[in-house]
């Protein structure tokens, strides 16, 4: 770099020599440097945008609301300092109108910021304008119809969230190809449920709620367009005429109040299918265009209904399975046990995000000795496996446990050996412990510590410090490694708290950030009652923007004194 030129103006000069839109990400997600071409895109000043937070400033969905700080891509990127890039984010430009974004992000090491993010964005619409629709009611011709059609396929599959995929699919719809959009869902039971009646209104989408809601079983014989959709039958037309007649059921009673509500003049039905089954249905309508819907227009739609109803298929089967996961998991986290002398609590929260499962566990037994086992774990994954191999490690470690009297390090050194044979884990991380009262009558932990996050000790006094001894390898790294055994005497009302990784990391940031944070907080809660210190605890150092699930597991040594 030329002596004469500064950091700042040297950056500018290289993101203004790239000829798309860029901009520079601190470690936080705040926008450092922005180029020309960038601003002009944004429709906003250089000034506007430096120090602000990219995500929060910026991103939103197809609609115009904020993008959730777990959905969002971008952030993740620049979070995770990893290399992703994607076409279906949406920017807020200063004129306040929504710019379609193709982008790239990747980690960028440069003197101003070490540990910046290159973030890089050209508009998927047309010279950099945000992307225009054709006009309401306007024919489409072939290349439209097929851009349309492959918009739907990006939209829909882009979430697994059954909302999300059919508000886009109302937003593909209205006003391009109709005034109004309806869709009808079939649910569990056979139930109908009116999920939205939306109308197009001065550029936005409107939802007529007093529409929406439960309606009347499918009637098996009936011969109108909405029950024969919703049988699967056949697309059909209708029109306020097709209800005038005496009604031949409840849907065709709740169809003439839609018309008559509506204004509709012509109306295109067509069934929403997956591969096995009816979904629902999907009604295109048009009132203020004067225009009356097609057999061209009907190919369309059953071919946007088919794309609708594998998306749907899609996000109920991944609901089915998440619900599943978490079933399964709350199931297999045990009950504790009551130990005289000893209070004890624990907490589980499954992640933020729906597609995250984990492999968080905790449990506390009672031994034959008369000690009690507290173990805390986290089995590498986020998925239905990883919670199903959490279950086998936990029931192995609880037969290790029981049937023999040895110490931590011993019964891990066995499940370290086991996990290779018998249980679907590839690697985890556990601390397992013995509290027990010695011949003195004080109160002994001895611990060993296979890779996991160190305990927390906290004394009634508020002084707090974490037991780093007895610290080994993960499992199913090294299971013919020797491992060690720490002890440490628990003074009269001190707690113990075991935690998953969950509750401290955060991307972005430094470990001992999280570490630090939690420990300052719990001497804090010291003299809390357990449930309401670990409950206050949860709430402070678990990072906002976590995107893990956490298990806890807190123990307080009890004395008359001490509660």
């Amino acid at each position: 770099m030329a002596g004469s030129v500064g950091p700042q103006e040297w950056v500018a000069r290289v993101l203004d020599a790239l000829g798309t839109g860029a901009y520079l990400s601190d470690e936080r997600g705040s926008i450092v440097a922005v180029n020309t071409h960038g601003a002009q895109l944004l429709a906003r000043a250089a000034s506007d945008l430096i120090g602000r937070d990219a995500h929060d400033l910026l991103h939103r969905n197809s609609h115009g609301e904020p993008v959730p700080r777990t959905q969002c891509r971008i952030r993740q990127s620049v979070l995770g300092r990893r290399t992703e890039q994607g076409g279906d984010e949406w920017f807020q430009r200063g004129d306040g109108t929504l710019l379609p974004v193709a982008w790239l992000a990747t980690p960028c090491e440069i003197g101003v910021h070490p540990s910046a993010t290159l973030v890089l964005f050209h508009s998927a619409g047309r010279a950099g304008r945000p992307a225009q629709r054709p006009p309401a009611g306007g024919r489409l011709s072939e290349l439209e119809r097929l851009a349309l059609l492959a918009e739907t396929t990006t939209l829909l599959t882009s979430t697994l969230d059954i909302h999300e995929a059919l508000r886009h699919l109302i937003d593909l719809a209205v006003p391009r190809l109709a005034d109004w959009a309806v869709i009808d869902l079939i649910r569990e039971r056979d139930e109908v449920w009116r999920f939205a009646v939306a109308h197009a209104e001065g550029g936005t989408v409107v939802f007529r709620e007093d529409l929406q809601g439960p309606m009347p079983p499918v009637p098996q014989e009936s011969p109108m367009p909405l029950s024969r959709a919703l049988r699967g039958v056949a697309s059909s037309f209708a029109g306020p005429e097709t209800y005038q007649g005496p009604p031949d059921s409840g849907i065709a009673v709740e169809q003439r109040r839609l018309f008559e509500a509506t204004g509709m003049h012509s109306a295109v039905v067509a069934p929403i299918r997956s591969l096995h089954d009816v979904l629902g249905a999907l009604t295109l309508g048009r009132a203020d265009q004067p225009e009356r819907f097609t057999a061209t227009d009907t190919a369309l739609l059953e071919d946007i209904a088919r794309r609708a109803g594998l998306a749907l298929e899609n996000a109920r089967l991944y609901q089915r399975q998440r619900k599943v996961a978490e079933t399964m998991q709350r199931h297999l986290l045990p009950k504790l046990p009551g130990t005289p002398g000893r209070n004890m609590t624990a907490r589980y929260l499954p992640a933020p995000d729906a597609s995250q499962v984990g492999g968080d566990w905790y449990d506390a037994f009672n031994l034959t000795d008369g000690a009690t086992a507290l173990a805390v774990g986290d089995v590498v994954g986020h998925d239905l496996d990883a919670a199903a191999g959490m279950a086998q490690l936990r029931n192995m470690l609880r037969a290790y446990a029981l049937s023999q009297q040895k110490p931590p390090s011993k019964i891990v050194e066995w499940l370290d050996q086991a996990i290779l044979d018998i249980a679907e884990v590839s690697m985890a991380t556990l601390v397992f412990a013995r509290m027990t009262d010695n011949a003195t009558g004080r109160c002994e932990l001895s611990w060993t510590n296979a890779g996991h996050p160190p305990p927390l000790l906290v004394t009634h006094d508020g002084e707090a410090r974490y037991l780093t001894d007895g610290h080994g390898v993960l499992l199913g790294v090294a299971p013919e490694q020797v491992r060690p055994d720490a002890t440490v005497e628990l003074p009269p009302g001190a707690t113990l708290f075991l935690y998953t990784d969950g509750l401290i990391e955060s991307p972005g940031h430094a470990l001992d950030e999280g570490l630090e944070r939690l420990r300052r907080h719990a001497m804090s809660l010291a003299h809390r009652p357990l449930d309401s210190f670990t409950d206050e605890l949860l709430a402070r150092a678990r990072p906002p923007d976590n995107e893990d699930d956490v298990a806890i597991l807190a123990v307080r040594h009890m004395t008359d004194s001490c509660t």
